[in-house]
């Protein structure tokens, strides 16, 4: 059976501009600012090339970039606090003066991400969602910073090893409910929250983010902005036998499937591929 189509959720307000999904759909640029990375691990671990990396994602037309210094991949091990802090506060730092979109912050630690906060993001994007650091949502609330909450089995480093749900969508559905719950009980707006089914981790390669794509309605009934991460994950590189640097076709192909079925913002490594995925994907969502 057909879903249903998804209403648009209300803007997310940032510090100098608004989101406005009933217009369009934006895009997440990846700049991982590591040397362990699945996809671009080592590419942009020095500063410099980071820099001019995010630099060319916003030319690209990338509505955010998301810096990371700790790698979220299947099996990646934690980063100690001084080394993710020193990895990412000069890039967003310096982009922050160069750029004119927001910044977010991919960590699950308060003290990372207010040092990020400081140097000029505006997004924390959380993948454990508020569960890893007790002092996360109070980082958010003091910095009136836009929040991303994921769904995710257990840590990177568990999340594939023992896959197990009563039912996909309705626990995902029910544990993103409750930390929105949680977030906005801890003071974060409800026009600050952006929720994230997250596909790839601790979701089985053969199904479970097929399934999550064709069922993405399901959680707009949150309320909330939806994002998905599909870009050169395995469940892609399985289906199509293909590397980790040959699956940008697949990548925008899923993007645009999860558009039309209701995601609002999508992450990307190749932002100028997927500029032209969800340019289409758009038209016909709201033709």
């Amino acid at each position: 059976m057909k879903e249903k189509n998804c209403s648009f959720p209300a803007p997310v307000v940032f510090r100098h501009r608004t989101f406005d999904f009933s217009k369009r759909s934006y895009i997440m640029g990846v700049l991982n600012v590591t040397p362990d990375s699945f996809s671009d691990g080592a590419s942009y671990y020095d500063p410099d090339a980071a820099i001019r990396h995010g630099m060319e994602m916003a030319e690209q037309g990338a509505d955010i970039i998301d810096v990371g210094g700790e790698s979220t991949r299947p099996g990646a091990d934690p980063v100690a606090l001084d080394e993710e802090i020193k990895r990412i506060e000069p890039v967003i730092r310096e982009l922050s003066k160069r750029i004119d979109v927001p910044i977010s912050i991919d960590t699950t630690k308060a003290d990372t991400a207010k040092r990020a906060l400081d140097a000029g993001a505006e997004i924390i994007n959380d993948i454990s969602a508020l569960r890893v650091d007790s002092e996360m949502a109070a980082a958010a609330v003091s910095y009136d910073a836009v929040v991303v909450l994921m769904h995710m089995l257990g840590s990177p480093r568990t999340m594939q090893k023992d896959i197990g749900y009563e039912s996909l969508i309705n626990d995902i559905y029910s544990f993103l409910k409750e930390r929105i719950d949680l977030a906005v009980d801890r003071g974060v707006k409800q026009n600050k929250i952006i929720i994230d089914p997250g596909i790839g981790f601790g979701k089985s390669v053969e199904k479970d983010n097929f399934e999550i794509l064709g069922k993405i309605t399901r959680f707009c009934d949150l309320g909330q902005p939806v994002l998905v991460g599909v870009s050169r994950k395995a469940f892609i590189g399985k289906l199509l036998d293909a590397d980790i640097d040959a699956r940008d076709m697949g990548t925008a192909a899923a993007s645009a499937i999860a558009i039309h079925n209701g995601a609002n913002i999508v992450r990307v490594h190749n932002v100028e591929q997927m500029k032209i995925a969800a340019k289409v994907a758009d038209a016909v969502l709201r033709a």
